[in-house]
């Protein structure tokens, strides 16, 4: 098994918690960012992830936490219960689909727009901080977000840690953001706790 990823990539650590997690071996390929020719042989476009199981290739990282789930079912990441797995599948979309518009749209324009559109950062900051209660509320009582360590863990703590630390090394822009957005107040201990709880466990 390969693991194609890139340094400070958020959503390959989605991938390196997984694995870890099922205790999976694997080799990691390290690609530059300059250069995704790699990637783009392998999978057909150029982003990591990308997992190579033996001739399956899989891209994308809930894609991926999907598919180690069914292959290698040991340690899940999915509940399997309908109705739980959907509250979780519910998640992961949510936070892919809504939640990470919030931050990018921050980043975008920091990066794009001269001068950047204040009314538009302020917005998205706001929903921002405002989310940081929503977490915590599926922490009251619990360790992880929904009882047991599972994919909603790998999926938001890569992005969710930065309220607690960022690496001073890590200078890109969407990451800054992350940093400079999500400010833990004494009302999110049981987050804070979650940040360093999850920062404990093992990656691959």
């Amino acid at each position: 098994m390969k693991l194609y990823r890139a340094a400070w990539s958020t959503n390959c650590e989605r991938v390196a918690l997984a694995l870890a997690h099922k205790r999976l071996d694997v080799e990691s390929v390290w690609i530059d960012y300059g250069d995704r020719s790699l990637v783009e042989r392998i999978s057909g476009q150029g982003l990591v992830p990308v997992l190579d199981d033996a001739g399956a290739i899989v891209h994308d990282s809930p894609a991926i936490l999907a598919y180690l789930d069914a292959r290698y079912p040991q340690a899940p990441l999915y509940p399997v219960a309908p109705a739980r797995r959907a509250e979780l599948e519910t998640f992961v979309d949510w936070f892919n689909l809504v939640w990470k518009r919030w931050p990018n749209a921050i980043a975008e324009e920091l990066e794009g727009r001269v001068p950047p559109d204040e009314r538009t950062i302020s917005l998205a900051a706001y929903e921002l901080e405002s989310a940081l209660d929503r977490f915590t509320a599926l922490l009251d009582g619990r360790d992880f977000l929904f009882g047991d360590f599972s994919a909603a863990d790998c999926i938001a703590y890569p992005f969710l840690k930065f309220a607690g630390h960022r690496d001073p090394a890590d200078d890109e822009t969407f990451h800054v953001v992350l940093d400079d957005h999500q400010r833990l107040g004494p009302q999110h201990a049981p987050l804070a706790a979650w940040i360093e709880r999850v920062a404990a466990l093992p990656q691959v």
